[in-house]
C-alpha cells in the first residue's frame, strides 16, 4: 500500500528490531549490544544516603576504579524497572575522562538491549557537580590526534545515550558546563535544582561544543537563543534554564543535594505502568517524525504505530481496561 510505502521510505536507514519488540531501530544505533555482566553493587559512600538512592540489584564494571566513575543500578521494589547511571569522579568534578566515557558507552550498550529497562536516570553521586564537561587535564597529555580521536568518541557515545529506545531523564543537581550540559541534553527530559548551573562554554575555549550542543541545543529552545548561549559562553541557573525551554522542571534544591534526582525518580515512576512497547515506540515516532516534514512525520506514526497492534501489551492493556484493573505488561 502507498501508506506502507511512505512510512518505509519516511524511515530510511532504519530497520524493525526483531524479537518480541519488533520496534524500528534508529540508524545510528549500533548493531549488536553488549552480553549482560554485573555483581553486586558497591556500598553507599560519599555521601549518599539509601532515602537518596533506592536499593539496587547490580552494578556492571570489571574493575574498582570502573565502577567508582560510573555506577548503573538496577533499582528495585516501586522503583523496579528504573535504572541509574551515576557519576562519581570526585576527583575531576566528574569531567569526562576517556576511562569514563569507555564505561558509559559500555553500560549503554547493554542497556539498550534490556527488556527489563523501562527508564534510565542520568545522575551525578558527587555533590553540587553533575558534570564540569571533558577533562582537560587529562586533554592537555593527549597528542592532537588523540584529541580527535577522544572527541569522536564521546559524541558516538552521548549519540548512544540519546538512542536509547526507553525514556532518559538527567537529573541536574549541580554543575553542567560543555560535555555536561551535552550529556544532559542528549537525554529526553532534564530535571534541574534551581541552584543548578548550565551552560555550553567552548568559544571561551576557542573551540565549539563536539558532542551534539550545536545541534541538541537549538532543536530544544531556538536557534536564535542556543546562538546567544554558545557565542556568549553564558551560564544560566536552573529558574532560567526552567524559563527558556532548557530543562522540564526546576526544584529547590534539599539538604541532601539530591532534590533534582527525586524529582526525577518520581517522573520515572509515571512512566513504569505504561506499555513498555507503546513507550518505546512512542520515543522512535517523536524523535524520527522531528526530523522530517509533517506529512513524512504522519507516515512514520503510522508505522510505529502498526507495532503495537499484534503485541500482548496491547491485548492486556484492552482487557485490563474491560475489567477495570490495572494491566500487568510483560513488554511483549
Amino acid at each position: 500500500p502507498a501508506a506502507a510505502m511512505a512510512a518505509a521510505a519516511a524511515l530510511g536507514g532504519l530497520g524493525l528490531l526483531r524479537a518480541r519488540l519488533r520496534l524500528a531501530a534508529a540508524a545510528a544505533a549500533t548493531s549488536a549490544a553488549l552480553g549482560r555482566t554485573g555483581h553486586r553493587a558497591p556500598p553507599l559512600r560519599g555521601g549518599v544516603t539509601a532515602a537518596a538512592l533506592p536499593s539496587a540489584r547490580r552494578s556492571y564494571g570489571s574493575q574498582a576504579k570502573e565502577e567508582e566513575e560510573l555506577r548503573v543500578r538496577y533499582l528495585d521494589d516501586e522503583h523496579k524497572g528504573i535504572v541509574v547511571l551515576g557519576l562519581n569522579r570526585s576527583h575531576a568534578k566528574n569531567a569526562l575522562s576517556k576511562n569514563l566515557v569507555k564505561m558509559m558507552s559500555k553500560a549503554v550498550d547493554a542497556l539498550k538491549s534490556d527488556k527489563k529497562v523501562r527508564t534510565v536516570v542520568f545522575r551525578s553521586e558527587v555533590p553540587g557537580i553533575f558534570c564540569a564537561g571533558a577533562d582537560l587535564k587529562e586533554r592537555a597529555k593527549m597528542h592532537s590526534s588523540e584529541v580527535s580521536s577522544f572527541v569522536s568518541r564521546a559524541r558516538a557515545t552521548i549519540n548512544e545515550l540519546a538512542n536509547l529506545p526507553v525514556p532518559t531523564i538527567a537529573a541536574i543537581d549541580g554543575t553542567a558546563l560543555g560535555g555536561g550540559l551535552e550529556l544532559a541534553l542528549a537525554c529526553d527530559i532534564r530535571v534541574a535544582a534551581s541552584s543548578a548551573k548550565m551552560g555550553l562554554v567552548e568559544t571561551k575555549l576557542a573551540i565549539i561544543p563536539g558532542a551534539g550542543g550545536t545541534q541538541r541545543l537549538p532543536r530544544t529552545i531556538g536557534v536564535s537563543l542556543a546562538k546567544e548561549l554558545i557565542f556568549s559562553a553564558r551560564i544560566v541557573d536552573g529558574v532560567e534554564a526552567k524559563s527558556i525551554g532548557l530543562i522540564s522542571h526546576v526544584v529547590e534544591q534539599n539538604e541532601a543535594g539530591d532534590a533534582a534526582y527525586r524529582r526525577a525518580l518520581a517522573l520515572a515512576r509515571e512512566f513504569l505502568p505504561q506499555g513498555p512497547v507503546a513507550m518505546r515506540v512512542a520515543k522512535l515516532a517523536i524523535n524520527q517524525g522531528m526530523e522530517v516534514d509533517l506529512v513524512t512525520g504522519l507516515a512514520i506514526e503510522e508505522a510505529c504505530y502498526a507495532q503495537t497492534i499484534p503485541t500482548k501489551d496491547r491485548i492486556e492493556g484492552l482487557l485490563a481496561f474491560k475489567e477495570k484493573r490495572p494491566p500487568r505488561y510483560k513488554g511483549e
